[in-house]
């Protein structure tokens, strides 16, 4: 082979990747005293890896011993993975002796590989094992390649500076930094940078313990680049999130059920009227990445917070629950569960007893019956109708027409299931309301299917806000208005049944009452883009242009393409005289939904008043709309 050939081979097989490292913290010494024990954990320990990685598109490259070399498509999906097992490793370590924990450190590189004979060498793999080798226990360290591509694409949580440390055998000095799972505290930070002993870094050291000292003595708060957003005030009673539980199964498929569990508690504790709950859609924002329950605590405007794993293999299921007090990080209750899959919903009733006991809330009579009522008396059925409410988290035509074919298959099993006719209607109203079918009969369906729910079940409140909506566009105000308010009558934390109540009073043009509806929506979900839409549409009926602005662009920093939200800022911009910009939403309009037009909008428009439509018709006409 001449040099051109071996040249040109030797590029192909070159790539450039985001390369992450790890390994258990003292594995080899603990493997000398106990290597049972430390092969069971190391057993656990891999499949958490293995999860975490598929579940981020990474390539395990190789493994030795405990330790896991791995590329991934980006850095993004490098640190995600890095936080994820952070995450779940915390939640496994909760309830176990110091002696059953694992704790891992992760090392991550952009950088060059190269295969050659069935290895893998470069020096972004070398970079890579040594930053593993600098990271303290649960601790993530990153070089500045990495930092750049991700300082404004992740919440990272405490970032500390290591400066530019000799990585041994290599070269040039970078940046360094590592990603903390918690805030700076006294003597965990100092253990941190006892680990910094190379002559270069004496001024970081001695900045990072400043920074100690100040953190200890109140006198700045946490030395991050990436400042936390601003929380919400507390309710006046106690509040919780019940946060995604971890998926300790290897197969990412399983995924639906731990978020199936997490949906079920969310939804029994949100019915107790002595409660503030944040609805699952703000909770599943968390999922997957490294939080601190401080910092959800003054992000959503709550107390307590709720996490676990979830297990199901072999017709068994093991759950671990903690329950938190984020103000001051004492742990209130925790438990481990391992039952046969056959008692899930009596497990999940006790876990709700538990909760309900540790916050020391009184239930009504009605709620105590409630907890006594199994939804179905088919697994199998429970299976399907929780894979279909997983599905729903995603807005799409395609993930939508799956969800239906779940609640579909559930019903099959189980005709009497009220909980599946709701999923169902749900199909069948956002095929409608986002016009993804031409079908006229989907609203019909969607009506009926509610009402097969409220037949079966009349304590559900989701069938109810959502024949509310159906109501509203139907142009039954009072039917409307009375759906809603029995949604939030059976479930006070009903994020979805102020926004169906507050899309009722805004129609009917009492956009004050439907401001605080809107807003009561937003505290119980403020990560749910169509709350921040109710809000902006009371607004927009209110005249209070700029707070509808502010909505509205907040719908789209979570959906831009929302095609309400671009409709709405094209009818202020419009009758505010800024001609540029209503031109520019009602583009972005047509991109989204190429089918508009405004006669169409005139016919679905819900208002009571035909005024109301009549001059939004007329702006989004200046807005060059047809």
């Amino acid at each position: 082979m001449n040099d051109d050939t071996s040249t040109a081979a030797s590029a192909e097989n070159r790539r450039l990747v985001a390369i992450m490292f790890t390994d258990i913290v003292g594995f080899s010494r603990q493997m000398g005293t106990d290597e049972a024990r430390m092969l069971r954990l190391l057993d656990v320990h891999n499949q958490l890896i293995h999860h975490a990685v598929n579940a981020h598109h990474g390539h395990v490259i190789k493994t030795i011993g405990d330790a896991f070399l791995v590329d991934f498509p980006s850095v993004v999906q490098a640190v995600q993975c890095a936080q994820q097992i952070q995450v779940q490793l915390r939640t496994y370590n909760a309830d176990k002796e110091p002696a059953e924990q694992i704790h891992v450190r992760v090392g991550i590189h952009l950088g060059d590989i190269v295969q050659k004979d069935g290895d893998v060498f470069g020096d972004g793999i070398n970079i890579a094992s040594r930053l593993q080798g600098l990271a303290e226990p649960d601790t993530i360290c990153i070089s500045h390649a990495v930092y750049k591509e991700i300082e404004k694409k992740l919440p990272l949580g405490t970032v500390i500076s290591l400066g530019r440390p000799q990585l041994k055998n290599i070269a040039q000095r970078e940046p360094v930094y590592a990603l903390l799972p918690e805030p700076p505290r006294g003597v965990r930070q100092q253990l941190q940078v006892q680990r910094l002993k190379f002559t270069p870094w004496r001024r970081t050291v001695q900045t990072v313990v400043a920074v100690v000292f100040l953190v200890g003595a109140g006198l700045i708060g946490r030395y991050v680049f990436l400042p936390a957003p601003p929380g919400l005030p507390f309710p006046d009673k106690p509040s919780i999130v019940v946060l995604p539980f971890a998926n300790m199964n290897r197969d990412p498929e399983q995924e639906y059920f731990s978020d199936g569990l997490t949906e079920v508690l969310t939804g029994d504790l949100s019915k107790l009227s002595s409660l503030f709950v944040i609805a699952r859609n703000s909770a599943f924002t968390y999922k997957g990445k490294a939080v601190m329950v401080q910092d959800v605590s003054k992000e959503l405007g709550v107390r307590y917070v709720l996490e676990g794993s979830v297990l199901k293999a072999d017709g068994q299921v093991r759950i671990t629950a903690q329950l938190i007090d984020a103000t001051t990080g004492y742990h209130l209750w925790s438990e481990r569960y391992e039952r046969p899959f056959k008692e899930i919903f009596a497990l999940q009733e006790e876990i709700v007893r538990k909760i309900v006991l540790a916050l020391r809330v009184k239930l009504t009579e009605e709620e105590q019956t409630r907890f006594k009522r199994a939804p179905t008396t088919n697994l199998e059925a429970y299976d399907y109708y929780l894979r279909g409410w997983q599905l729903l988290l995603r807005t799409t035509k395609e993930v939508n027409a799956q969800a239906r074919q779940m609640f579909e298959k559930a019903l099959a099993l189980d005709p009497q299931y009220a909980a599946a006719y709701a999923g169902l209607s749900v199909t069948y109203f956002m095929e409608w309301f986002s016009q993804w079918s031409a079908d006229p009969q989907n609203v019909k369906r969607a009506a009926e299917r509610a009402q097969q729910a409220i037949v079966l079940d009349d304590t559900l409140p989701g069938p109810h806000a959502t024949l509310g909506l159906i109501k509203l566009f139907q142009k039954q105000y009072e039917q409307a208005a009375a759906e809603a308010e029995r949604a939030i009558a059976l479930d006070p934390n009903n994020a979805g049944g102020y926004n169906s109540l507050a899309s009722v009073l805004y129609a009917v043009g009492r956009s004050e009452e439907a401001i605080e509806a809107a807003k009561k929506a937003v505290h119980l979900d403020p990560h749910q883009w169509q709350h921040f839409n109710a809000l902006g549409q009371a607004y927009l009926i209110a005249g209070q242009y700029e707070e509808a602005i502010a909505a509205f662009k907040s719908v789209l920093t979570y959906n831009p393409d929302f095609w309400a939200a671009h409709w709405g800022l094209a009818i202020i911009y419009s009758e505010s005289g800024r001609e540029e910009e209503a031109r520019a939403e009602g583009a972005e309009m047509l991109r989204i939904m190429p089918q508009f037009t405004v006669e169409g909008m005139k016919q679905r428009a819900s208002y009571k008043d035909p005024a109301v439509t009549e001059r939004f018709a007329a702006a989004l006409r200046k807005a060059g709309l047809k």
